[in-house]
C-alpha cells in the first residue's frame, strides 16, 4: 500500500525559505515523483518532478532557480527546497507518485498516488 506523508509547510515572509518533505512507503525505489500545488480557486499545477532512479529534474518556469527537488534513497523521502518565496507561492503543496512513465509537464491525472498536502503561506 502506497503512503505519502508531507511535512514542512508553514508561514513565512516573502524572501524566506521552506523545505518540504514527503516520506514515501510502499513505492518502488525507482519511480517518478513530483510536487504539485493548488491555490484557492486555481487548478492544481505541477511544480517539480524527478525520477528517483537518477536523471534530470524538471521545474515549472515560475519556480526555476528558486526551488530544488531532491530525493533521499535510503530514507525514500522526497524534498522540495523552496527559496526566495513570494506571495504567489502560497498554496497547498502535494507530493505524488507515478509508477510508470515520466516527462514534463506533469499532470495530476497521471499520478495515482497522493499525499494529504501541506500548506505554505507566504506573507508579503
Amino acid at each position: 500500500q502506497v503512503q505519502l506523508v508531507e511535512s514542512g509547510g508553514g508561514s513565512v515572509q516573502a524572501g524566506g525559505s521552506l523545505r518540504l518533505s514527503c516520506a514515501a512507503s510502499g513505492v518502488y525505489r525507482s519511480t517518478y515523483m513530483g510536487w504539485f500545488r493548488q491555490a484557492p480557486g486555481k487548478e492544481r499545477e505541477g511544480v517539480a518532478a524527478l525520477y528517483t532512479g537518477g536523471g534530470a529534474a524538471y521545474y515549472a518556469d515560475s519556480v526555476k532557480g528558486r526551488f530544488t527537488i531532491s530525493h533521499d534513497n535510503p530514507k525514500n523521502t522526497l524534498y522540495l527546497q523552496m527559496n526566495r518565496l513570494t506571495a504567489e507561492d502560497s498554496a497547498m503543496y502535494y507530493c505524488a507518485v507515478r509508477p510508470y512513465g515520466r516527462g514534463w509537464p506533469i499532470k495530476p491525472s497521471d499520478f495515482p498516488y497522493w499525499g494529504q498536502g501541506t500548506q505554505v503561506t507566504v506573507s508579503s
